[in-house]
């Protein structure tokens, strides 16, 4: 099957098919996307293998600057901060402290929240704007021609959609459907997770420590629960293996000296932790996005946010070509592999040479990883460079878009004004040129935006996920 686009990335509405959009999987990815669509004015179609409620137990939480920026751009960033705590400074290794306080944000710090709240969020948004939610329904399979997906759901039911994503995580059936491989390995086995209260507050509020052999990591959830990860290689077991709080308790102590009094355990759990990236994101009319089209170790953080960026620039280049908006459907819906799968391939290896690092166990590791800190820790640009990585702030694309920052216009923010969805054309007061034929979209989606400066003199059309491309005047 062909990773390509068909012939016919039609711009015409298909009354034959039951939804625009059908969505696979209801996580922080699937759940950005289907509200994007159904927000945008798109019939979109959410199934879920899950039961209906959001749950607790869940691995991520932490949120980035740059996913922070992307949800202050659907207006829910400033709700989601205040369920969190902000961290300005993460400390790596008992040596390294990079400084979150310096990036070039609205949000300069790291938000430690669990998953259920970003999820709580999304999922309002979702709905608010319509979108058709089937929990307790799950995938069986799919096949699709040049117009349309016909999903075929384990309650017998089909669905048939204009296009379809799959954002059903690591053990993707929509993946799985299409025949694409996952290629990779597990970078990290029997590592042990929990939730629970401690006695003792760490010394810093983010803390990853490393000793001989094992690691830990400790962050608050800022309503008395901390979230602790760790290793131990001399205590490996299978994931299916019992764990209980002592076993955390044990790991925390060889890694950090103490176990700072944890009680109260209300989720423990051993999980391995793989490194896998499909080689395409589309087939077809058929994209993966999230878990589904790339897993990586929990290093930095990075996982949840990969995925609702993934979704932050796929959604927007979906609705253009069903709006009948893009001047070249075929190759707009392209760009989601060429812009999104080197992120991803990225994120695998920079969250993997934190692990490994983490993993030292040989003198000649632990002093390789005695270095890289050092050099975090003193050379400045490479710090502001890796910073700049693992936050999002830092990522570009090889098409020459760039984060857009967050600046003052005449009336309001560049991120209240791309709440609408649309193009931002940010030019000099008094001057909007008109949109050059190299844009992507047809003039009819831009919002034109006099800048508040009139010293200005650069014109700059800003895509609805926050990425800018410079237009000459």
């Amino acid at each position: 099957m062909s990773t390509k686009g068909t012939s016919n990335d039609t711009q015409a509405a298909d009354t034959a098919a039951d939804t625009d959009v059908l969505v696979v999987g209801a996580g922080p990815t699937g759940l950005l996307l289907a509200g994007d669509l159904a927000t945008a004015g798109l019939r979109v179609t959410l199934v879920e293998r899950r039961a209906p409620g959001i749950s607790n137990l869940t691995r991520a939480f932490s949120v980035h600057a740059r996913t922070l920026e992307q949800l202050d751009a659907r207006g829910l960033a400033d709700d989601l901060v205040a369920t969190g705590t902000p961290v300005a400074d993460l400390r790596l290794f008992g040596r390294l402290t990079l400084d979150l306080s310096a990036l070039p944000s609205r949000f300069p710090f790291l938000l430690l929240t669990p998953q259920y709240e970003v999820e709580r969020l999304l999922e309002g948004r979702a709905r608010a704007a319509g979108v058709d939610f089937r929990y307790g329904t799950e995938l069986r399979t799919l096949r699709q021609d040049t117009d349309t997906v016909t999903a075929e759901l384990a309650t017998g039911d089909t669905l048939r959609a204009r296009y379809l994503v799959g954002a059903d995580g690591v053990h993707s059936s929509v993946r799985t459907a299409l025949g694409l491989p996952f290629p990779g390995a597990s970078v990290i086995r029997s590592m042990v997770l929990a939730d629970v209260r401690l006695t003792e507050e760490p010394g810093r509020l983010l803390t990853v420590t490393a000793a001989e052999d094992a690691f830990a990591f400790v962050a608050p959830f800022g309503d008395g629960w901390y979230r602790v990860m760790g290793w131990d290689g001399t205590r490996q077991a299978d994931d299916t293996a019992p764990v209980d709080l002592d076993d955390v308790r044990a790991i925390t102590r060889r890694a950090l000296g103490s176990d700072l009094g944890m009680h109260d355990a209300r989720w423990v759990s051993r999980f391995h932790s793989d490194e896998r990236q499909a080689p395409a994101y589309r087939s077809g009319r058929v994209f993966l996005a999230g878990d589904a089209a790339h897993v990586h170790s929990p290093a930095g953080g990075q996982g949840m946010n990969t995925g609702l960026q993934d979704a932050a620039n796929l959604s927007w280049k979906l609705t253009a070509v069903l709006r009948g908006e893009a001047r070249d459907p075929g190759a707009l819906l392209d760009s989601y592999q060429a812009e999104r799968h080197p992120v991803g391939a990225t994120v695998l290896r920079s969250s993997g040479t934190l692990v490994r690092l983490a993993m030292a166990r040989t003198p000649l590791q632990r002093t390789a990883r005695t270095l890289a800190t050092h050099l975090l820790g003193t050379v400045r640009p490479v710090a502001t460079r890796a910073m700049g990585q693992i936050t999002g702030i830092g990522i570009t694309y090889a098409s020459g878009a760039r984060r857009a920052p967050d600046e003052a216009l005449r009336e309001g923010r560049l991120y209240e004004a791309l709440r609408a969805g649309e193009f931002v054309l940010i030019a000099p007061e008094g001057r909007a040129p008109a949109l050059p034929p190299t844009a992507p979209v047809a003039p009819a989606r831009l919002i034109r935006t006099a800048w508040a400066d009139p010293t200005r003199r650069e014109t700059t059309l800003i895509r609805p996920d926050g990425y800018t491309t410079p237009l000459k005047p």
